[in-house]
């Protein structure tokens, strides 16, 4: 079914309830092409003649150039616009081009031989490295070229296959987890490759961010240090959505000056006419007497905070699953991105439901696609996709990272995805390959989805954001420092290049005997029992996950993150999984433990406290709207908090059933956040007196923490908050905005630098909704300790207005106002 069409059945369901609140069309855009390279391979140029790429795209060539000439190199384009040939025409030139030399009667010696030139590919997901592989058997398999050989090596890849990928591969397709954990604590059997290593890719580097990105950006550094140390000196070829600074980021991955990196950011890839839907689930069905004008409880999450109950509005997936089932019966294919697991689950089963009442042959073409499954099932869900015999999935976010399922003609995206960057990525699986598509945006219960929806600005007159995060954090640099240490002596010369300007760090490792000194550098203590690449998890915990056992049977029902396992499996805590209900008994040594219980008529929610201590401040501005003056800072914090209690809440209707009190430990984070204090004095002439103050404070935390997401790569579950209406430090009113990590993750400083536009979104988000006393969509939030008691929206209201009139970003004509289109 032609995309146009599809555009007015969205018009149609939308104009019920007003649910169609901003329809965007983008234009279509012709590619333009330019001439192959002169030091292309004939061979591999053939290939790509043999499947229909005729001449490459102009940021292909560009991208192409600069890695061949030898240059760091990042190629920041749209979804669909073929970044992997970009990389992959240098490499398999490279590669051939080598084999060549080592062929001809002059070569002939082992050293010649072990020059071969070598790429090490690198994604964030064993999924694309898989459908990357694939392409590159189709490619070379129409080039005829039977000598170059590919492989994949991950934690998963048998040994006689790492052995063969150590000896003989060419080309292989990794992921950074591998090469922190295996290949380089082993590195000296893995010499071969890495004396040859010619180019090192670094696919979808836009979703290395927060503390994977500086995890990321380290271990590139050690890969890239131990190249040398056997003699080779890679280029590095990075793949990006569109992103600001992609050079910036880039270098900061790499480890060097951004000007020594080369940035192909015009794409010239032909692009279809797409339209993008914003839309707001209706009001619920009994909810309508009683909203606004009233406060109400939040919807039924699962443990990844996504809304699958009802709630002042209809949930987000809710919504999704019946224009998924709309879309499906209109004969169109299609995407659900949602971002939790268990979420897909729940819109694939409930669009199967929808349309077995239309034909039950339709619900049996819809499935859900998750991480979790086995690989075989996952390359089976894409190949039905790509063959038609399934017309729609709802995933995660698994499917929007470069895996080739083109010709779709809908995407319907349930929730904020957390970035304009993830945004258009998804929203570009629909239309790829210059065909027309049709994406919508579903706004959740969530003060930033409100937003956006309203402020169609926001989105599409918006640049995307910077990728940020941290390789200086010493919370992730000490443990690579000590990896690195491992892997081969660490001398004062690599201090460099992990961004350290002196041995303070080094040194403080030696006092903690994690690191021993010698005259020649410092060295990993192997006395330790421990391998030092054991000290650190790549995917940002700093606490192990918690295993989910069921008592009798002693099966592991699944996981949940060690960081948030006092607030998920207390002991009482009701577990859910797969439909079934569990209850959890005992907590203890990462190990949840607990009973099937399917008569269970309640849910439960933690209560928790919190308080924070500011360790030292980085920066601060001091702001002043007539008498009041306010201080805006950034700095790093130590955030203590505890598990205290829980509430059983009836369902449906999530009304409290009864309290109870729990002994947990204590959890102590070390952070960055920015914060603002004023006077009670300031907050009392603003309208906001010494009894309303605790709950303006505590709404105004809450939006903030719902819109910092729209400013830095992040989303609500990255971040923390903390009101006070007298900190013990500060004497005054107080809020608080934190990183979810230890030693932070960039997110708080973006916050800071970004007050103005910050503190506008808030407002705008809160002054929109239409509630009356604070709902999900502004100011309650899912994450509360404190079950969101106590709060007064319009208390935060004046509060926000007051910090505008004081903030030397914004003018008076402008607070309470959106940015001009």
């Amino acid at each position: 079914m032609p995309a146009p069409d599809l555009v007015q059945l969205l018009r149609a369901a939308g104009a019920r309830d007003g649910r169609l609140v901003h329809l965007e069309q983008l234009p279509a855009r012709p590619g333009r092409t330019g001439d192959w390279p002169a030091w292309a391979d004939p061979d591999v140029v053939a290939g790509y003649r043999r499947m229909g790429v005729t001449a490459p795209w102009l940021h292909q060539v560009a991208a192409a150039e600069a890695a061949w000439a030898g240059r760091h190199t990042v190629v920041a384009t749209g979804t669909g616009s073929g970044k992997s040939l970009a990389a992959w025409l240098p490499v398999l030139s490279a590669v051939r081009e080598g084999a060549a030399q080592a062929a001809s009667p002059a070569a002939g010696s082992i050293g010649t031989y072990n020059r071969r030139p070598t790429t090490l590919y690198l994604s964030p997901t064993k999924a694309l490295a898989a459908d990357q592989l694939a392409g590159l058997h189709r490619l070379l398999d129409a080039a005829a070229l039977r000598s170059v050989r590919v492989t994949t090596c991950d934690g998963d890849t048998p040994l006689t296959e790492r052995d063969w990928a150590r000896d003989h591969a060419d080309v292989v397709l990794s992921n950074p987890d591998f090469l922190h954990f295996s290949l380089l604590p082993n590195h000296r059997r893995w010499q071969r490759l890495l004396r040859g290593l010619r180019y090192v890719v670094v696919d979808e580097c836009h979703a290395y961010r927060g503390v994977l990105g500086a995890h990321v950006a380290l271990v590139l550094r050690r890969l890239l240090r131990l190249a040398a140390h056997y003699g080779a000196r890679p280029s590095v070829i990075c793949a990006s959505a569109t992103t600001a600074e992609p050079a910036l980021t880039a270098a900061r991955l790499v480890g060097v000056a951004p000007e020594e990196v080369v940035a192909v950011t015009d794409d010239a890839a032909p692009a279809g006419r797409r339209s993008i839907a914003l839309w707001q689930p209706a009001l619920a069905t009994g909810w309508a007497a009683s909203w606004p004008g009233e406060g109400v409880d939040l919807t039924a999450a699962d443990a990844e905070g996504e809304a699958l109950e009802d709630g002042p509005r209809r949930s987000a997936t809710s919504e999704a699953a019946d224009l998924l089932a709309d879309l499906v019966s209109a004969g169109a294919r299609a995407l659900v991105f949602v971002r939790s697991r268990y979420g897909a689950e729940v819109i694939a089963e409930q669009t199967r439901r929808h349309l077995r009442e239309v034909d039950p042959d339709l619900a049996a073409r819809v499935a859900a696609y998750r991480g979790g499954y086995l690989p075989e099932e996952r390359r089976e869900l894409e190949r039905a996709l790509r063959g038609g015999e399934l017309r729609a999935l709802a995933t995660t976010n698994a499917l929007e990272l470069g895996v080739d399922v083109a010709g779709l003609d809908a995407v319907v995206i349930a929730g904020w995805p957390g970035t304009r960057v993830s945004l258009w990525q998804q929203a570009g699986r629909a239309g790829r390959a210059g065909t027309e598509g049709v994406a919508v945006l579903v706004a959740s219960d969530d003060p930033l989805d409100g937003f956006l929806v309203h402020h169609p600005e926001a989105i599409f007159d918006a640049g995307v954001e910077a990728t940020t995060f941290d390789p200086a954090n010493p919370y992730v640099l000490a443990p690579h420092l000590c990896a690195a240490a491992s892997e081969a002596p660490l001398t004062t010369a690599d201090l460099a290049l992990f961004g350290l300007p002196d041995a303070t760090l080094p040194e403080e490792l030696v006092r903690r005997g994690l690191l021993r000194r010698r005259p020649n550098g410092w060295f990993w203590n192997f006395a330790r029992p421990e391998r030092a690449q054991d000290l650190t998890d790549l995917r940002g915990g700093h606490a192990p996950p918690v295993q989910v056992v069921e008592l009798g049977t002693g099966s592991v029902l699944g996981t949940v993150d060690g960081a948030r396992a006092d607030a998920t499996v207390f002991p009482g805590a009701v577990y859910v999984h797969q439909g079934r209900t569990f209850v959890v008994d005992a907590l203890e040594d990462e190990v949840a433990l607990v009973h099937a219980d399917p008569d269970v008529a309640h849910r439960t929610k933690a209560r928790s406290s919190a308080s924070v201590r500011i360790i030292g401040t980085r920066a601060e501005e001091e702001w002043r709207a007539g008498d009041a003056e306010v201080l805006w800072s950034f700095g790093d914090v130590e955030v203590t908090s505890q598990v205290t209690g829980y509430d059983k809440r009836r369902v449906p209707g999530l009304d409290i059933v009864g309290s109870y009190p729990l002994d947990m430990p204590e959890r102590v984070l070390p952070t960055t956040a920015v914060w603002w204090t004023l006077s009670a004095e300031a907050c009392e002439a603003a309208g906001v007196g010494k009894d309303a103050l605790p709950g303006a404070l505590h709404a105004a935390e809450h939006a903030s923490i719902g819109l910092l997401p729209l400013l830095a790569t992040c989303d609500r579950w990255d971040i923390g908050g903390l009101s006070t209406a007298v900190h013990p430090q500060t004497g005054q009113p107080t809020v608080f905005v934190h990183d979810g990590y230890p030693g932070g993750a960039g997110f708080a400083e973006r916050g800071y630098r970004a007050a103005g536009r910050w503190l506008r979104a808030t407002l705008d988000a809160i002054t929109a909704c239409g509630c009356q006393d604070g709902c999900p969509s502004c100011v309650q939030s899912p994450k509360c300790g404190n079950g969101n008691s106590p709060l007064d929206k319009q208390g935060a209201v004046r509060l926000l207005r007051l910090l505008l009139r004081a903030a030397p970003q914004a003018r008076p004509a402008e607070v309470g106002m959106a940015p001009a289109r």
